[in-house]
């Protein structure tokens, strides 16, 4: 008789022993829940930021609520408006600082008459300054041209900060083949622009060339459609991007 009541009791404790994993996949339903309901009420952003969190945790990156995200600079002219950066988590003083540097461009770039040719935008992964190629190359030629030295220099001088942040010179084409004596494809040009002028940066002695680095992308980041001319011309261009570290 012992013996039953105590194979009962097991069976109970047994029985019992799926209630704590259950209420725990009700609460964190119920916190998801909650997290989407809250949604409703925020902007893309904020969405963009949840929907990242969520997909870390339950796939590395990827999941439910992972999508392609849209563009995060609005453009009101030549200058494209920052998103709220702090709510991303980017240190307010180190937005502050991006936002005089960027403040400073613009206004070399309206001292300049550059509207056309260089743009800023600001967004989580720094201050970026895009350059069209022709204010600073002849066509399929990687040397900065003598007369725009005065502009990369000028460039360099919106570089220096205290404390010394990274900067990364990326070069760009468009897919128009490219074979010279100097080059045999896209790929050599956009690095060897990029190289170019980074070195003309590095003349300033203010600079810290540990903080400097040069890429070429050729013609396979395109930011505009290559089926038209003025597409073309704002594929070929150099980039500056200053990171918010």
């Amino acid at each position: 008789m012992a013996k039953r009541e105590k194979h009962q009791e097991d069976m109970e404790k047994i029985n019992e022993s799926w209630l704590i994993p259950y209420s725990d996949i009700l609460t964190l339903l119920l916190a998801l829940f909650i997290v989407l309901f809250s949604m409703t009420a925020i902007d893309a952003q904020r969405f963009n930021a949840v929907s990242k969190i969520f997909g870390d945790i339950f796939h590395g990156g990827t999941g439910i609520l992972d999508f392609s995200a849209p563009e995060r600079n609005t453009q009101v002219g030549n200058k494209q408006t920052p998103i709220n950066l702090e709510e991303l988590g980017m240190d307010p003083e180190k937005l502050k600082k991006l936002q005089e540097i960027q403040e400073k461009t613009e206004a070399f770039i309206q001292r300049r008459h550059l509207e056309n040719q260089l743009q800023t935008s600001l967004s989580d992964e720094g201050l970026l300054i895009r350059i069209n190629d022709s204010v600073l190359f002849d066509s399929g030629s990687a040397t900065v041209r003598k007369e725009d030295i005065p502009i990369a220099k000028e460039i360099s001088e919106l570089l220096v900060s205290d404390p010394p942040r990274q900067v990364v010179i990326s070069g760009h084409t468009d897919n128009v083949p490219i074979h010279n004596s100097q080059f045999a494809s896209n790929w050599e040009l956009s690095v060897m622009r990029a190289v170019n002028f980074m070195k003309i940066i590095l003349e300033n002695k203010k600079l810290d060339p540990k903080m400097f680095s040069a890429k070429g992308y050729g013609e396979y980041q395109p930011i505009a459609s290559n089926a038209t001319e003025e597409g073309r011309q704002k594929n070929r261009r150099v980039e500056v991007l200053i990171s918010p570290d």
